[in-house]
Parts: structure tokens; sequence; C-alpha cells
């Protein structure tokens, strides 16, 4: 198991899990609760995302660059069509029909 990226909330954190997880490769979040007890704690901690396998890793890499890539690159207020023919918001990277991604 390794560290990939220590987010900045649960929410993207969890996104990204779920993004690893689509392209098959296994990853968890770590640390889920400590930002809760900011003020609390003498060293904030955010989530942190970890590979489970090491053969993983590489590909988890490439993968994150591509998450931070397209969070970056998100247009905002834009909808797309889905390769099904499905209009989606654009606050939305998988389409609500069939599941498919944003570049699928």
């Amino acid at each position: 198991m390794q560290a990939l990226y220590q987010a900045n909330d649960e929410i993207e954190a969890q996104l990204l899990c779920d993004w690893l997880g689509a392209s098959h490769v296994r990853a968890t979040v770590l640390g889920r609760y400590q930002s809760a007890a900011a003020g609390e704690l003498p060293a904030l901690q955010f989530p942190m995302v970890w590979v489970l396998e090491d053969d993983d890793v590489q590909r988890a890499r490439q993968l994150l660059e591509e998450f931070l890539s397209r969070r970056a690159g998100a247009q905002p207020g834009v909808p797309w069509c889905c390769t099904c023919g499905t209009e989606v918001e654009a606050g939305f990277d998988l389409c609500w029909h069939c599941g498919r991604g944003r570049s699928e």
C-alpha cells in the first residue's frame, strides 16, 4: 500500500478514489474525519488517498494527473453530450444514464 495524494477535503478524496476504482485501481481514503477536528489538533491533516496494490501505483499516478487536469480544465456552466445521446449538466463528469465519463 502506498500513499498517492493528500486531498483538500473528504469529497475530493472520495472522487479520486472513485475515479481510480472506475479504472480498476483499488484505493482507499485514510484520515477521512481528521479535518473535522480542525482547531483541536496541533497539525491539521487532510484525507489521504492510498493505492492498495503496489503494482497499480504507476497507473494510479497517471490517473491522478488526468483527474487533476480535468478538474482544472472543467468549464462550469457548459453542459456536455454523452456518446449515448444524453445531455449531462456541466458539474458532472459521468453520464447519469449510462455511467460513461465525459471523454469516453
